[in-house]
């Protein structure tokens, strides 16, 4: 199964979020351990879930890109 994540760079950081399983998040000092985190995250977040009986949901979210022209 996969999950969307996306994945913010801030001034200091990077941060990553599961739009599909809200409150499972990440921050590290770089895009390579943000993703290594997230992915830890998302894992332990699922098999919580199995223990606790509920159901996994499916991926529903997608990115995509919008055109968005210079106003001059």
């Amino acid at each position: 199964m996969k999950y969307m994540v996306i994945y913010e760079r801030g001034p200091a950081s990077w941060g990553a979020y599961v739009p599909d399983l809200p409150g499972v998040i990440s921050v590290g000092d770089s895009r390579a351990e943000v993703e290594r985190l997230i992915e830890e995250a998302i894992q332990l977040h699922l098999e919580g879930m199995r223990e606790e009986g509920l159901p996994i949901p499916a991926p529903a979210s997608f990115a995509g890109e919008v055109d968005v022209h210079a106003v001059a």
